[in-house]
């Protein structure tokens, strides 16, 4: 077989030295036929493989018979059916092949964003462990980090939140939304539960999400099940997260985490991404304009209740306990909390007001709550001490007394010392 090196070197001789075949196939040694042959070619010539056999192709006619009516059918209940005892791997490599025969086309659309038309959500669980106070950390699956992305500029925004409960996510969405200054008109979640899920072929949201996107007045969308493409600008931003800004780091406590979280997106905002040919904050203003102005009173969010305050004077929170004014015991108290602070009103007066904790089980008592209470526990022991302390009168009678009555007085009427009755 004539190979590259003399091909090329006979096409060489040929067109630029103008030798003739039978010089040509002398200098090469070959023969004036094959000299002829590598001339007529219209690339350099490949050793191919003849085509042998396979123990498949008998039963590739069966194989065709059951893709035409079931063209999803599995490849190992193809084997099934046509009782294949050899390996697996080499029947289904052959269905692989004639799979898509049977099944229609699926090409993968490009999607395009039009400026404030649609921004993307999703948490991201970072393998980091932080401290949260108390001796206590977090790992990755108690860190959710609520992460959005706008369609048209990438703008990224994140930030680690307490728990992924409703109150908590709404929250943390609510503060992503007013620091981008506008809404988009339609907002793109996985099946979070506390957003909303797939049920019988259609998308259910939860009555918190409901009520959220109706004062913004906007449009949520719930991804179908197995479909990461439906959000891939927020899945590729986590990817983005995992190598640009975890290594190398290490956080004290989830505020620190929250400032060099912050500083990072505010440097990543100003990179040239290069499927826009800019960088997020040369389109963030014209995306803003196009959506919709943030509403006239914001949403419901984080942590509401109405309780009466019991004896105890504490308030339970996420696993926390809380002190609150004792001065409202046995009154009604509204409990308000969101991100970072737990607060207590009565009657529209602030009774508690605490930084929240991370950790779990902890009592976290203001010192003016404990000095107010222990007040009130002397106040009320001096109210009901005295009558309970004072010791009962007793009379005072002599024996003789009790021998008269008794019958036991001598003639002269004279009895024993004075005692106690």
């Amino acid at each position: 077989m004539l190979i590259v090196e003399n091909w090329a070197e006979i096409r060489r001789l040929r067109r630029a030295e103008r030798f003739p075949i039978k010089e040509i196939a002398r200098v090469v040694g070959c023969s004036r036929n094959t000299v002829r042959a590598a001339l007529a070619a219209d690339g350099p010539p490949r050793y191919v493989r003849a085509r042998v056999g396979s123990i498949v192709d008998e039963v590739e006619p069966r194989i065709r018979e059951l893709l035409a009516v079931y063209p999803t059918m599995p490849a190992t209940v193809i084997a099934e059916r046509i009782g294949w005892s050899r390996s697996i791997r080499v029947l289904s490599g052959r269905v692989a092949e004639l799979r898509p025969v049977y099944l229609p086309p699926d090409p993968a659309s490009r999607t395009l964003y039009v400026a404030g038309e649609i921004a993307q959500c999703d948490f991201w669980f970072p393998d980091i462990e932080v401290p949260v106070g108390f001796g206590q950390t977090r790992t990755a699956t108690g860190l959710p980090v609520l992460t959005m992305v706008t369609g048209y500029s990438r703008w990224l925004s994140g930030l680690l939140i307490p728990t992924r409960t409703a109150e908590d996510l709404f929250a943390g969405w609510w503060g992503h939304i007013a620091g981008l200054g506008a809404v988009p008109r339609v907002l793109v979640w996985d099946g979070e539960g506390a957003i909303g899920r797939w049920r019988g072929g259609r998308s259910e949201l939860t009555t918190d999400c409901q009520g959220f996107r109706g004062t913004l007045g906007i449009k949520v969308i719930i991804c179908r099940p197995a479909d990461p493409e439906a959000k891939g600008l927020v899945e590729r931003s986590h990817d983005y997260l995992e190598r640009s800004f975890l290594p190398g780091r290490t956080f004290c406590s989830p505020a620190d985490f929250n400032t060099q979280l912050a500083a990072w997106l505010a440097v990543v905002n100003g990179r040239v991404r290069r499927a826009l040919g800019c960088a997020p904050t040369e389109r963030i203003t014209a995306d803003r304009a196009a959506m919709l102005s943030l509403p006239p009173v914001a949403p419901v969010t984080g942590w509401r209740s109405s309780t009466r305050l019991a004896r105890d004077h504490y308030i339970r929170l996420d696993g926390n306990d809380y002190s609150v004014h004792p001065a409202v015991i046995g009154r009604r108290i509204e409990v308000v909390a969101d991100l970072g602070r737990v607060r207590a009103y009565c009657e529209g007066r602030v009774v508690a007001d605490h930084d929240r904790l991370w950790a779990k089980h902890q009592t976290v008592s203001d010192p003016e709550h404990v000095a107010a209470a222990t007040a009130l526990r002397r106040e009320r022991i001096a109210l009901i001490g005295p009558t309970a302390a004072r010791e009962p009168e007793v009379e005072i009678r002599a024996l003789a007394d009790y021998d008269t009555a008794l019958g036991l007085a001598d003639g002269d009427g004279h009895g024993g010392d004075e005692v106690a009755s």
